[in-house]
Parts: structure tokens; C-alpha cells; sequence
């Protein structure tokens, strides 16, 4: 696995950094001195990969993640968040949707963009560009009518980019293991863990028994109520008693390896990120945590930065120009630092 990721990160035929790397994670496995360890795991969990990842851009290539361009006003700040993909697939097709607009009784959801290319075209692209953790979100209930043609469609991408994406939708015990033979890095899990308004946490240790830790990634969706950040399940339809709070990430956090949350009200909208959200989830910052939702401009890529403290990582969908958005996504590359 190390391996493997290993090739996404350093340019083909650069065996000096390859071997410096090697030396240090060598070095590292050896001697484990705490101040070290404490350095890794604060910023990471202690997978080999990210260990790469960690020294590749803050050791070796310090302004590996610098900005190259002036123009979104971020200057010479590094950035350590990254882009992270997605491909929702509704009724058969890759959409771009209202997230609160999402009916399983009839299918239905309040549509930004249809695409007229498959799944798989869309893992060919991020798998081609080195884009990895993207998720492929599976929007239709196990139940319906085109949940066998969603699930193909998601079957295809996994298959074009093996390691590369996420997949998400109707997980369960029963069936998680297949998406991962399939392809999938992890597989993200809500409904089956948060059911009846609360968490079942011998459910979420089923979970965790069968697929791994490192190959869980928990979807703490929310919507803003008066009682806070309260996380939706159900593809996003059912609101439960559970409040997104730094208390709830510590827990659910020895049980995962990311989190990925949408904020809910903002969701295909693209009229600005839920800026309350993202700095709770950049003051927590204790593992990998993807934001989705309202991403409309470059501005807002810098908000998300500055509130998140370069800690959480993003989704941009309706806004981009992939579908149908004015947001170019080698652009965005290039403001995360992963160009």
C-alpha cells in the first residue's frame, strides 16, 4: 500500500527523493523519538502513506504547497488542505443536486447538472490528473428502482482508479467488502451507524471489525438547528438527536480514518461555505476531515483555508467546471498546493 502511494506522490524517474524518503521513514521506524511521533500523528493518522505525504511537503519540498499565483489573494501563504473529488450519482446518472431537496419515496431531487458522461469517465480524469480521496456517492436507497444501475455505474469508477476514490451510500457489514475488492480506498458509512435519532456504537464496532480502522471514513453530514450542527442521515432526509461538536469528533475518531461532512443547508447551492462549520472542524483538526458544501469562488476556497486552518480539506461540486460550474478544477489544484 505504501508503495503504491508512494508513485502518486513523487515524479516518475526521481529516485534521489524516493531514497531520502525511504531513509527517513527507515530512520523513523528505527529510533521513534516522541517528539518525532507526536509531529506525525498531529498532523496525520500513522499510516505509511501519509508519513510520505507528510515529509514529501514539509521536509523535503517546504514550498511544495505554495501558491504560485497572486490572483485569489492567498500570496505566498502554503496551503496544506486538499482538493478532494466527488462523483454523486442519482438515478443511474453523475448529477450535481440540491442536497436538501433529496426524496427517496419518488427519486426525486432538485437537479444543477446532468452529466452526459458516465462514472467512470470521471475516474479516468482524476485518476489521469493524481487526484486522490474522492468520493463516489451512491444517492439513491437500496430499495429503489435505480439503485442496481447507481451501483454500477459506482462499481465502474472504483474499478478505473483502484485505491484512488471513496465510496459511499447504503453502506453495511454486508456489503462493504465488496466495494473495497472493487477498488474503493474506504468506504463512508452514516445511516447504518446512526439510526433511531443516535449512534449505535456496536454497530459502528461491527463496522470497524469488519472493514479496519484505515479503511473507514465516517459521513457526519449536518444541518444547522437550534440546538447546533445536528448530523442528518438517510441521504440526508432524517435529522438525529446527535450534535457535531469537538466531544463527538473524539469519539468517533477511534473508529475511523477521515470524516467527510456536507453541510446540508448549503449543499449544491453555491451561495458560500457554512463558515461556522469549518472553523469548528479547523479547531479540531485531529485527522483527515473533508468539507462539502457551497464552494462558489476562489474567495471561498481562501475562507475555508483561513477558518479550517489549512487542516480540512474540500469538495467543490455544483461550481465547478466539470459540471457545468464557472470554477476550473487545475485551478483549484494549483490553490491546494497539489498541482
Amino acid at each position: 500500500r505504501a508503495r503504491l502511494n508512494a508513485r502518486s506522490f513523487l515524479a516518475p524517474g526521481d529516485f534521489i527523493e524516493f531514497f531520502i524518503i525511504s531513509s527517513i521513514l527507515l530512520f523513523e521506524r528505527i529510533s521513534c523519538p516522541a517528539t518525532w511521533r507526536t509531529k506525525m500523528s498531529s498532523a496525520h493518522s500513522n499510516s505509511m502513506w501519509k508519513e510520505i505525504y507528510f515529509i514529501r511537503r514539509n521536509i523535503i519540498h517546504p514550498k511544495f504547497s505554495k501558491e504560485k499565483n497572486n490572483n485569489t489573494g492567498m500570496g505566498k501563504r502554503g496551503l496544506t488542505m486538499e482538493f478532494r473529488p466527488c462523483i454523486d450519482i442519482h438515478n443511474g446518472r453523475v448529477k450535481q443536486i440540491v442536497g436538501s431537496s433529496l426524496q427517496d419515496m419518488e427519486n426525486a431531487a432538485m437537479e444543477n447538472f446532468v452529466s452526459e458522461q458516465d462514472a467512470a469517465f470521471y475516474a479516468r480524469l482524476y485518476r489521469d490528473a493524481g487526484i486522490h480521496g474522492g468520493h463516489v456517492i451512491m444517492l439513491n436507497h437500496p430499495d429503489s428502482k435505480y439503485y442496481s444501475e447507481t451501483k454500477r455505474q459506482a462499481l465502474a469508477a472504483l474499478r478505473e482508479f483502484p485505491g484512488g476514490l471513496q465510496a459511499g451510500g447504503g453502506i453495511t457489514p454486508d456489503n462493504a467488502e465488496e466495494f473495497l475488492d472493487e477498488g474503493a480506498s474506504h468506504v463512508i458509512v452514516t445511516s447504518y451507524v446512526f439510526q433511531n435519532g443516535k449512534i449505535y456504537y456496536d454497530k459502528l464496532k461491527k463496522l470497524y471489525d469488519t472493514v479496519g480502522k484505515e479503511r473507514l471514513v465516517l459521513d457526519l453530514s449536518c444541518r444547522r438547528t437550534e440546538a447546533g450542527f445536528q448530523i442528518v442521515t438517510d441521504r440526508w432526509q432524517k435529522l438525529t438527536g446527535e450534535i457535531l461538536d469537538e466531544a463527538l469528533l473524539d469519539r468517533l475518531s477511534a473508529f475511523c480514518d477521515e470524516f467527510l461532512i456536507h453541510a446540508v443547508d448549503m449543499e449544491g447551492k453555491a451561495e458560500g461555505i457554512e463558515c461556522e462549520l469549518a472553523e469548528l472542524l479547523g479547531n479540531w483538526g485531529k485527522c483527515p476531515v473533508t468539507y462539502a458544501g457551497g464552494v462558489h469562488s476562489y474567495e471561498d476556497l481562501e475562507r475555508l483555508h483561513d477558518l479550517g486552518q489549512a487542516r480540512v480539506h474540500v469538495t467543490v461540486g455544483s461550481a465547478l467546471d466539470l459540471f457545468g460550474g464557472s470554477l476550473s478544477w487545475k485551478r483549484i489544484l494549483e490553490i491546494c498546493g497539489d498541482a
